[in-house]
């Protein structure tokens, strides 16, 4: 199998980490990073050189920047490339969406979603695939320091950090959202698109701020299927106070850019 050329937008760390881990796999080489904050030490360009010259020789953009990112650029870099999207929360915006499905199609190119702390995201897949998916409830429950959230969260997340007990701060769709909370609940978009039959618009969403909440990030998924069938998961991914993403999403991530080499083109979860 050729080498792919990869570019990576974002270098906080998770782009560090991916550009370090992808370095050991012969299968890619890193030949692009972009940053909003631009490291010429680290050969990292800004953000306004993501153009037509420094994409015409990557075959794949790894995009863990900002969902802004992805609106801004996902034109552009399709044009000339494949792309992995690690802010789906961008997806939650119907022109967004729509757009990246057209171009992946006009193109011939690749579009992939990470799984990240979701778990069981193909087995939904399939169920949406049949027919069978009849509803989804993701919650997550982190620390009130591990959230940033646009208002009205941040007020009440704000709030929650006075408080002993857990706040729920969410209840609603997916779609309503990724808007407020755009770097926290990428796991929500990707169910949101695992669970296609369903979509933004149907996946049900709750997020939790709760201050006990010192050494974990949690995921909770319920799927409801015909017939009574249900399943319930628990994902219980360790992280700090502060951290907007939990240590093993890292490795799904990693995972993820793997496992886009034996996908056909066209738009996948992985």
């Amino acid at each position: 199998m050729s080498v792919k050329n990869l570019g990576i937008i974002g270098y906080g760390h998770l782009g560090q980490f991916l550009v370090h881990e992808l370095s050991k796999v012969p299968e890619f080489e890193v030949v692009k990073k972009w940053n909003r904050t631009p490291r010429p030490e680290d050969h990292v360009l800004p953000l306004e050189e993501i153009n037509e010259k420094n994409l015409e020789d990557i075959d794949l953009v790894i995009e863990v920047a900002d969902p802004s990112v992805i609106k801004k650029y996902s034109d552009l870099i399709l044009r000339h490339c494949d792309l992995f999207v690690g802010s789906p929360t961008a997806l939650a915006d119907k022109d967004t969406f729509n757009s990246l499905k057209n171009l992946s199609k006009q193109f011939n190119r690749s579009v992939y979603v990470p799984a990240g702390a979701f778990w069981g995201g193909n087995d939904i897949q399939k169920m949406a695939e049949l027919g069978l998916l009849k509803g989804l409830t993701v919650t997550m429950t982190k620390h009130p320091s591990s959230f940033k959230l646009e208002s009205p969260l941040k007020e009440l997340n704000e709030e929650a950090k006075t408080r002993t007990e857990a706040t729920v701060l969410f209840e609603g769709t997916v779609r309503e959202l990724c808007p407020l909370a755009p770097n926290n609940v990428n796991t929500m978009a990707g169910a949101a698109i695992a669970a296609h039959s369903l979509g933004f618009d149907e996946v049900k969403a709750r997020l939790v701020s709760d201050p006990e909440m010192l050494e974990w990030h949690v995921v909770e998924v319920e799927v409801e299927g015909p017939d009574g069938f249900r399943v319930s998961t628990k994902r219980m991914n360790p992280a700090r106070p502060g951290a907007v993403t939990g240590q093993l999403t890292y490795f799904s991530f990693l995972a993820s850019i793997k496992e886009s080499r034996f996908k056909p083109k066209g738009f996948h979860i992985c």
